[in-house]
């Protein structure tokens, strides 16, 4: 399998050197230059499978060529073994043909454990036989960071940055992020929101001497290996609804845009998705351009779903790349037109885009309201962003079952879920001490050389 640069001016890459280095050098996004399909009796065969199994059987194309076999397979279990759930992502019914895929049952409670705790585990397995050392860079409007921070502290191959916007991050995320002891990983709360953490991340990746001089390697959801983990996820849910005999639909909470981006690789492998739903919450962008083929961001607003913030969605550039044919040089010039204030897609490419997705947007009352709602009728407590997403799966409930990806547990933003609902929730055993561990935080501001002073200081200490 190989990989290609999303702007088409980059070297073409095996997966191993794809997953370490994050963003292309012409700063464009790496995608595989095929996708396997596979056939109706091998997704019917996927059926009553431990997690772990799928995973291997759907990821195993993509990767074959820079792991032994037993050696993928052992990583898979490592990465997994230490989640809350034997189904590790389990379907929960809320209504007539809608379900919940409770994704929040690894170590930071939050949908990016599946991808982070395996991508840990394959570059510990990669840089180990190297004799390499990085330095892993990431941006979060939440959840990644401590994800990431949870994936690779410790290891002593790997220095971890994440930036996180600060004040723009629930309490229990931040802790999550500030509280691990490990000398290794570092948290930086940046001047800004989350789209300036992503943009400083990229500015790094642009500027190739530093990227050089550090190893810099990135597991934001510019790493196609952190899509490629998440597409598992939606052939362990279709299956159990009854694909491929029968169609599915998937209603995705979306900020950055991987996560649903996942379901239209899923989808081009052969999996029978029907629709492909994009929630968003009021940082709209996304629903925006989707309904009129303009891609303008505006200021970011702060909402009660802090991790969809966002107004520059990296992943949509993967979206666009397939839509224009694969034409790198059409992707570039809209990148291009970002800068100077947004773009507009072609008709062609909107059609495109239409063709796989459809999306939908929740208010902050909105929101709100289907906590309450959803906990009074079915006993379930959602996060406000499974909030955002059950709420615009609504209007597109049918005859094909619908899948709303439940993307982070409640007691992340309890804040929010005791204003809809009265109760607050409690977060697992496990965690029970978060509040109580000492915060290590450094706060940078909003520029480059910053940024990059503070990463050399700490990487050299």
């Amino acid at each position: 399998m190989r990989y290609v640069s999303t702007r088409g001016q980059a070297p073409v890459l095996g997966f191993e050197d794809t997953m370490l280095t994050g963003l292309a050098r012409d700063g464009g996004l790496y995608v595989p230059e095929t996708v396997p399909v596979l056939q109706a009796g091998e997704i019917a065969a996927l059926a009553g499978l431990p997690y772990e199994e799928v995973a291997h059987r759907i990821m195993w194309p993509f990767v074959s060529e820079a792991f032994a076999e037993d050696d993928f397979a052992a990583m898979i279990a490592r990465a997994y073994a230490g989640f809350g759930h034997a189904a590790r992502a389990p379907l929960v019914q809320i209504g007539p043909g809608h379900h919940l895929l409770e994704l929040f049952h690894g170590p930071t409670l939050a949908f990016k454990d599946f991808a982070m705790q395996l991508i840990g585990q394959m570059f510990e397995h990669v840089l180990t036989r190297r004799g390499d050392r990085v330095t892993i860079v990431g941006a979060t409007s939440g959840d990644t960071g401590s994800a990431a921070i949870e994936a690779f502290r410790g290891l002593d191959a790997v220095d971890v940055f994440i930036l996180y916007p600060h004040g723009r991050v629930s309490e229990v995320q931040r802790r999550q992020m500030t509280t691990p002891s490990e000398a290794n990983v570092h948290a930086l709360a940046l001047a800004g929101h989350f789209d300036d953490c992503q943009a400083r991340v990229k500015d790094m990746f642009n500027d190739f001497p530093f990227r050089d001089r550090v190893g810099l390697a990135g597991v934001n959801s510019i790493n196609f290996a952190r899509v490629l983990a998440q597409v598992v996820y939606y052939f362990t849910s279709a299956v159990s609804l009854g694909a491929p005999h029968r169609p599915v639909s998937f209603t995705v909470p979306t900020g950055n845009f991987g996560d649903v981006f996942a379901g239209h690789i899923a989808k081009r492998m052969g999996l029978p998705i029907e629709k492909l739903v994009v929630a968003t919450n009021q940082n709209d962008i996304l629903h925006r351009c989707l309904t009129t083929g303009e891609y303008r961001p505006g200021e970011v607003t702060p909402s009660i779903s802090p991790s969809m913030d966002i107004q520059v969605s990296s992943n949509f550039e993967r979206a666009l790349h397939l839509a224009y044919d694969g034409d790198g040089a059409a992707v570039a010039q809209l990148l291009e037109e970002l800068k100077s204030g947004g773009f507009t897609v072609s008709q062609g490419a909107l059609q495109a885009l239409r063709e796989v997705y459809v999306s939908g947007r929740a208010s902050e009352e909105e929101t709100s309201e289907t906590i309450r709602e959803t906990l009074g009728t079915t006993g379930e407590t959602l996060c406000p962003h499974s909030a955002v997403g059950v709420r615009v799966a609504r209007d597109h409930l049918g005859a094909t079952p619908m899948v709303t990806l439940a993307t982070a547990h409640p007691a992340k933003f309890p804040d929010a879920v005791e204003a809809a609902t009265g109760r607050r929730p409690g977060l697992p055993p496990r965690m029970a001490d978060l509040f109580d561990r000492e915060e290590r935080t450094t706060r940078v501001e909003n520029d480059l050389a910053a940024v990059e002073a503070v990463i050399e200081e700490r990487r050299a200490a």
